[in-house]
């Protein structure tokens, strides 16, 4: 298959492919006669499964690992396992964070009237330092 029917396939753009075989993390494809790229049902794969790990926030560099310790001969699942779970924490970091975000602009919106003098706003002064 092309690249572009690879595209259509995989949902993943044409300048992504490009991206990810300048990055190694598909292999070089084989050419045509006329140079155009050609495509085997395991690009399929590989791009689905960069694709599913990216949604779910891996890094490419996160993935190229994963990529390699799938491939490994002597691998186990624990490696994949390991990776998996610092992901989890990862993101779990993040919602607490952006849980106090949340928390935070949800106080300064209850405090605030929405009328009157700006100088009587309590986010401008809370954001100020006046709070």
């Amino acid at each position: 298959m092309n690249i572009g029917q690879l595209s259509r396939r995989t949902g993943v753009p044409i300048d992504t492919v490009r991206y990810y075989e300048k990055q190694r993390l598909l292999p070089p494809p084989t050419r045509t006669a006329s140079g155009y790229r050609h495509y085997e049902a395991d690009d399929v794969l590989r791009l689905t499964f960069i694709r599913r790990a990216k949604t779910l926030g891996f890094t490419l560099e996160e993935i190229r690992d994963l990529l390699a310790l799938s491939r490994a001969d002597d691998g186990d699942m624990a490696a994949i396992r390991a990776a998996a779970a610092s992901k989890l924490a990862d993101v779990e970091q993040r919602i607490a964070e952006l849980t106090r975000v949340r928390d935070g602009l949800q106080t300064l919106v209850s405090a605030c009237p929405g009328h009157g003098a700006l100088d009587q706003c309590p986010i401008l002064s809370a954001l100020g330092g006046e709070a």
